[in-house]
């Protein structure tokens, strides 16, 4: 039975993590929807003493509130700040008009550190992750930024979220050229109804050191439980999702009920056991508007899958993946084996390669 105190370390680095991170996008109610800073207060601490220490925000998250009622959390409770893996983003402006007041340039990476530093009430953050691809700012001038800042301790590991495959890679492959800071961890969309990061993403993150941090692993609610065919959400701030979704997602559903009754638990402690089994996966973000959401989601570290449920899982959400997904992952690696066992795995020969051997 895993906890929130069984920690791992994150990708290829010496940080250790809780399996699941606590995501703040709730804290405020700034945008008519979130929770009291009462309210988020209780979630933190309650995360926090359960063993829990990852705590991840954005400078954009309810207009910077989230980040304010983390930063008046701390302060009064001295010495916590430093036992915590807090993290932050930047990259969503809070100034209209403002050219510079949002992306990865150099003046803006600087100023939004500076800013969410101040809200937090802290001198560093231990991770800070740019939240989206800037296509307007130079890669190299992102990073280069990102590492005066760790060389100036007001930040100790770099992440990278909402990124194309092919960006985190070069940047991971120019910071081990420079001798830059790394990109340690990767923030991405995954769940039983969003796999296609399994396309590159994912795969990119394992070879090159980057521990995955999935975000939405209940599809914002779908896999919560609330939904049942020909059914109304239970949760009525999520009424409006039912519309969006589809015969396929329905499936997935339908087997995610068969197995959480297999095993007595809730369709969203499936969800998360799903997720957190998969071999690129460090630490999961969960959200919560209430301390029982929070309470539930916590304790589906205590669901363990058996191999068949994770079959039926990963079979009736088998993704559809970008090219060249299916060559890799179909004849590709019969043409290399010739029939031969390499590290254990043994593939027999192409036929069209035993038919024409040597014909010329």
């Amino acid at each position: 039975m895993t906890s929130l105190d069984s920690y791992a370390t994150l990708g290829r680095s010496g940080l250790r993590v809780s399996p699941l991170a606590l995501g703040t996008m709730t804290f405020g109610e700034d945008n008519g929807w979130g929770s009291s800073p009462e309210t988020s207060e209780a979630i933190l601490a309650e995360y926090l003493d359960g063993g829990g220490n990852v705590v991840d925000t954005a400078n954009t998250y309810t207009n910077g509130h989230s980040e304010k009622i983390i930063g008046d959390f701390f302060a009064a409770r001295p010495g916590l700040r430093d036992r915590v893996v807090l993290s932050t983003k930047f990259f969503a402006t809070l100034h209209p008009g403002d050219p510079n007041g949002g992306g990865a340039g150099r003046k803006a990476v600087v100023a939004q550190l500076e800013e969410s530093l101040r809200r937090l009430g802290t001198d560093y953050v231990d991770l800070y992750w740019l939240h989206g691809w800037d296509r307007r700012a130079p890669l190299e001038e992102t990073q280069r930024a990102l590492d005066d800042l760790v060389a100036a301790g007001k930040v100790r590991y770099v992440g990278f979220s909402n990124v194309p495959a092919w960006v985190a890679a070069e940047a991971q492959t120019t910071a081990r050229f420079r001798g830059w800071t790394p990109v340690t961890a990767l923030q991405v969309e995954y769940s039983l109804l969003e796999r296609t990061s399994e396309g590159e993403l994912l795969p990119m993150a394992e070879a090159l050191g980057m521990g995955v941090l999935p975000w939405s692993p209940l599809s914002g609610g779908r896999l919560s439980g609330k939904h049942v065919r020909g059914g109304v959400p239970t949760d009525s701030a999520r009424a409006g999702l039912t519309a969006e979704l589809t015969e396929a997602d329905w499936r997935v559903l339908d087997v995610v009920a068969r197995v959480a009754a297999d095993l007595g638990v809730g369709a969203a402690e499936v969800a998360l056991a799903w997720v957190r089994g998969r071999s690129a996966v460090s630490s999961t973000l969960i959200g919560a508007r209430t301390v029982e959401q929070l309470r539930a989601n916590v304790s589906s570290l205590g669901t363990t899958l058996a191999p068949e449920h994770v079959a039926a899982l990963d079979e009736v959400s088998a993704p559809a993946l970008d090219f060249p997904a299916a060559i890799t992952a179909g004849p590709g690696p019969v043409l290399g084996f010739g029939g031969s066992t390499i590290d254990g795995v043994t593939l027999p020969t192409w036929p069209l390669l035993l038919a024409n051997a040597e014909r010329y």
